[in-house]
């Protein structure tokens, strides 16, 4: 257990924790470094909504489904804002570009199947100008891939 857990489970032996100002707290107390221009209890509070709302599954399920959907010479254009989104968009992209591994039970036979991506150029992240204007956009990521027919 991180020492921020430790910090919300002894919290809430002595009293229940209400309100997410209480949690921010209790998070900045237990480790108070402090990321450039980030709260420390910033991680903490992204930690638990990713893992509330089953962001990471959720975003899994959505790239599948776009595949089943886009059409030929169509494009998929993702933007994750952090690693584990921009990992999950990568693999997925990578994964769908390559043709099927052959069964090595049976290596004589053709792998079935197709790629169904072509990655389009590589990551494409805010430049200074942007991040600029629009601070939220420091991390954000840009992946685009094309259908094949």
């Amino acid at each position: 257990m991180t020492v921020k857990a430790k910090a919300i489970v002894a919290a809430r032996v002595e009293a229940p924790i209400t309100t997410t100002l209480q949690l921010a707290e209790i998070v900045s107390r237990a480790a108070p470094r402090h990321d450039r221009h980030k709260h420390p209890a910033t991680r903490s509070f992204q930690a638990i909504r990713i893992f509330i709302n089953h962001e990471l599954e959720e975003l899994s399920s959505c790239l599948e489904q776009c595949l089943r959907v886009l059409a030929p010479a169509g494009r998929l254009a993702v933007i994750s804002f952090h690693s584990l989104e921009d990992r999950i968009v990568k693999r997925f992209i990578r994964d769908q570009s390559r043709a099927p591994a052959p069964d090595l039970r049976a290596p004589w036979l053709e792998p079935r199947g197709k790629p169904q991506l072509r990655a389009l150029g590589k990551a494409i992240q805010a430049g200074e100008d942007e991040v600029r204007d629009n601070p939220r956009s420091r991390s954000a990521v840009l992946r685009v891939a094309e259908r094949l027919a």
